[in-house]
Order: C-alpha cells, then structure tokens, then sequence
C-alpha cells in the first residue's frame, strides 16, 4: 500500500515549518537514509531522510511552501512492486500538482512561529516556483545573499554537491561583477511589497509621511524572537547584580596559552589548534560557578524547580538580522581549548544556519558579551527555560586601590539577570562572587 511521507516534528515545539526544497522527483526510487528535502525552521535548515524504501509517486506540498503543519502530509511513495499511478491516486485526497491548497497557503516572507491572529501577507507576494519548476538547487543562505546581492540565482553555477550553489558561489559571482537579475526578478524587485497591516500597524504608520519608509516584513526568527522575549519579559520576575572583575591576570594566562598552542594541518597550511578568547574563559568561569552553587543551575515550573546535574552554557550569537544562542553542553567538564573550537563551530553553523535543534534549545544560563562593540554594561533579557543570563561589558583600563596603592588595571563589567522565581538575592550574589572568583585567578580553570 502506498506510504505517506509526513511533515517531521524536528523539535519537542515545532508547530509547522517551510518546505524549502524537494531533493527528489516524482518518479525517483528512494532507499532507507536517502534524503527527500529541505526543511526550513525558525533559526535551522535541515534534511529530511526517508526510513522507506520505494518509488516517488506523488510530491503533495510544493517546494517553497511555508507554515506547512507538522504530520501534514507532503509526499507519497509507492512501495516495490505497486502501481506508481494507484499509489499516486489514492493518498492523501490531494490534487495530482503540488499546490499551496495542500498546506497553509504561502506567504511572503511568513515565519513557521506566525500565529492566527497574525496578519497574513497579501497573496501578491507569491512563494517560489514549485518542485517541477525552476526554482535553483541551492542553500538557504545562498538564495539570501543572492537576493540581497540583486544577483540571477539560476545564472550561477553551483561547486556543492550535486551542483548545488552555496556561499562561496555567490561570493565568486559578486566579485566578478554578478550575474545580472533576470527581467521577472527586476520587475518584482521593482514592486513594493504587498503587506497586510492590522489597525495597530495603521496606527503607526499614520505618523510618518507616506514615502518616507519601508517595510521589511517579519521573517520566522525576528517573530520566534519577539514572542519568546515578550514572554520571558512578561512572566519573568527579574532583578540585576553587577560585578566588576579585574582582567590582568587572565589577560596574561590567555597569551601564555595561546603562544603554547601546538600546530594543526589543514588545507590553508599549519595553524594553532586553538586560539583561547576572554569569551572561552568567561563560558567556563560561569559554568564552574554553577557548579560551585548547584541551587542557582536550576529552571522553574509551576510544580517544582529542576535542578541540572550539569551547566549547559549558551552563547549569545549574532547572525544577519537575528540572533541565536547554540549551547556548551556540560561546559564545566570541558577543557577551555575545547570550549573554544566547539563555540567557533557552533557559531559558524548558526550563522550558516545549520543547527541541529538540540543544539540551541534549552541550555541552564547564557552569556552575552557585546564588549568587542566597547560597551561598558548592559542587561540582558533571561532566556527561558533559563533562569539566568550574564552580560559581559568591555574590558576598560581603569585606577584600581591596592594595599593603598594606586595603580592601573583592566576592569570588566558583569551584569547577572536572575529569575527571582528561582534565585533568590544571596543565591545570585552568591553565584556573581564565584564567577567573580574564577576570572580573576584564572589558572583555578585549569586544574
């Protein structure tokens, strides 16, 4: 009988996701571990592998499609030795083109997080050409730049597997002057967006001159983003602790880690096998520190609080027009050469969006460093289901009183948000004075 291929839930919360791309045709023999296509979430891309093995009978969802609803039905194969036709015919009762009508109806620029009671965008801003048209094999991120770039993306020839075009495509393309944009993508880059507004958008834009603007319209992570802020904000019960720590002798046990690194090979030559950054040291000084005051690494329900066995540090990322937080799992087991490789890898995928959900879901607290911006301090919003979150200011040369000496040292400024549901006043001071204490005797991390 036939087997229908399913939206996947890729995490506990997913609701719907976009179909971004079909990595098969109808007509395709599958196997078992054969990936089907591209799934697009709020902050991931993944891969959808099939556990059957069979024939391509009928794409049901179209390539491009967004909001399509988890266990929607997407596709169908046709098992061995079945009609391919009968199989096609009998699944799913949808119509023989993968149209939107088999999914939530495309909306421009919608997000998989967007709500009912959200504004749908107008049916002008249609979705991409559907998998039998000529929407080109590429990732996520490519398109993005492709567009940003005003470049043809079908002009560009692919170097990633099965010629699909990534990054460094568009890059190549736009430093030797770009393919041009064809005449249908100029005149739609022309038109102005067709956004529905509700009567609280209306209100604000009455304040401002009619051409004085325009309208970037939410994409999935600027929604999941505002959602999950306005909640923490809304339900949180906050309260700030600010600590500033003196930087001189990490400063120095930094340099002497770094000029001790062994050498690596790689394909651009020998390089270190890692290079330790202040924000290394500062992940695993918080995750020690929760370690040290078990009562704080906890997360709040209405039944109990959950107290973690271990600190699962995230990292405030910033990616184009959002912001992500991957996670250091059991970051106070791990060595800082090893906290170090595993951030700049996880950074590196979430900016390519290419996390795994279980790699930026949950997590026991979060750092936040914007002092590379010389930001002096700053508070953050507590990341839920987190019940704290550290800010981390510019490290700033400042007159520091020594045994009645004057003399100077670099200052850095922690500010520590804590969800009083679970930490109390003393249980976050307490926490702030032992991450206190691991920044500034450093080599009590190395041992």
């Amino acid at each position: 009988m036939p087997i229908n291929i399913t939206m996947p839930a890729l995490s506990p919360t997913m609701e719907e996701g976009n179909l971004s791309k079909w990595l098969v045709k109808e007509g395709d023999k599958v196997k078992s571990g054969d990936v089907l296509a591209e799934i697009e979430t709020d902050k991931a891309t993944m891969e959808v592998e099939s556990v059957d093995e069979g024939t391509v009978a009928k794409l049901v969802v179209a390539a491009g499609t967004e909001g399509v609803k988890v266990n929607a039905l997407i596709a169908i194969l046709a098992a061995d030795g079945e009609d391919v036709s009968a199989a096609a015919s009998s699944g799913g009762g949808a119509s023989p083109a993968p149209k939107a009508e088999a999914a939530p109806a495309p909306k421009a620029e919608a997000a998989p997080a967007q709500k009912a009671s959200e504004p749908a965008p107008a049916a002008a801003a249609s979705a991409p050409a559907s998998s039998g048209g000529a929407r080109p094999f590429s990732s996520p991120l490519a398109r993005r730049l492709a567009k940003e770039a005003g470049l043809d993306l079908s002009a560009v020839s692919g170097s990633g597997p099965h010629g699909r075009v990534v990054k460094a495509d568009i890059e190549k393309a736009v430093a030797s002057g770009g393919a041009k944009p064809a005449p249908a993508a100029a005149a739609q880059a022309a038109a102005a967006p067709a956004i529905a507004k509700g009567p609280a958008d209306d209100t604000v834009l009455k304040l401002f001159p009619e051409g004085s603007y325009e309208l970037l319209p939410h994409d999935g992570m600027r929604k999941t983003i505002a959602s999950r802020l306005t909640e923490s904000s809304q339900t949180v019960p906050s309260y700030f602790v600010s600590m500033d720590c003196e930087l001189d002798a990490l400063m120095k046990l930094r340099a002497e880690i770094n000029k001790s690194s062994p050498m690596k090979k790689t394909d651009k030559g020998e390089v270190p096998a890692f290079k330790l950054s202040v924000n290394d040291f500062i992940i695993k000084a918080m995750a020690l520190a929760l370690r040290d005051v078990p009562m704080a690494n906890a997360s709040w329900t209405s039944t109990a609080r959950v107290l973690h066995k271990h600190a699962d540090v995230g990292v405030a990322v910033s990616i184009p027009d959002g912001l992500i937080t991957p996670i250091v799992r059991k970051a106070e087991t791990k060595t800082l050469s090893a906290i170090s490789n595993e951030v700049k890898d996880l950074a590196r995928r979430a900016r390519d969006k290419k996390l795994k959900p279980e790699e930026y879901q949950g997590g026991t607290t979060s750092v936040s460093n914007l002092g590379m911006f010389g930001v002096s301090n700053f508070t953050s919003i507590v990341n839920l289901p987190q019940a704290s979150i550290v800010s981390i200011g510019a490290g700033v040369e400042k007159p520091i009183v020594k045994n009645g000496e004057i003399k100077v040292g670099t200052v850095m400024t922690a500010t520590f948000a804590f969800d009083h549901r679970v930490i109390d006043g003393a249980l976050g001071a307490e926490l702030a004075s032992a991450f206190k204490r691991y920044i500034e005797n450093p080599m009590a991390m190395l041992v």
